[in-house]
């Protein structure tokens, strides 16, 4: 069933959670642990999204040979003032 663990291995593992966290906890811990698994699997896709997915170039096709494409300037809640200097 699940490698090596049997039916009667699974049953007693289980009640040996049953015991140890309660029935109220054991939804909680599930829920939990189900979306600790969905933001591993979105990770793992991130990863192999940015792996795949070529790297933009320096030159877009659309425009004329050699014309570098226009700079984005960070919008304003991304300016972040300087530190003050302490000397």
């Amino acid at each position: 069933m699940f490698g090596s663990f049997g039916m009667g291995e699974l049953m007693i593992l289980l009640v040996i959670v049953l015991v140890l966290f309660g029935a109220k906890r054991i939804p909680e811990i599930s829920a939990s642990f189900g979306k600790g698994i969905r933001e591993f699997k979105r990770n793992v896709n991130d990863v192999q999204d940015s792996i795949t997915t070529p790297e933009p170039s320096r030159y877009d096709s659309r425009l004329p040979a050699g014309e570098p494409l226009a700079r984005r300037e960070p919008a304003a809640e991304e300016v972040r003032p300087e530190p003050k200097r302490l000397l």
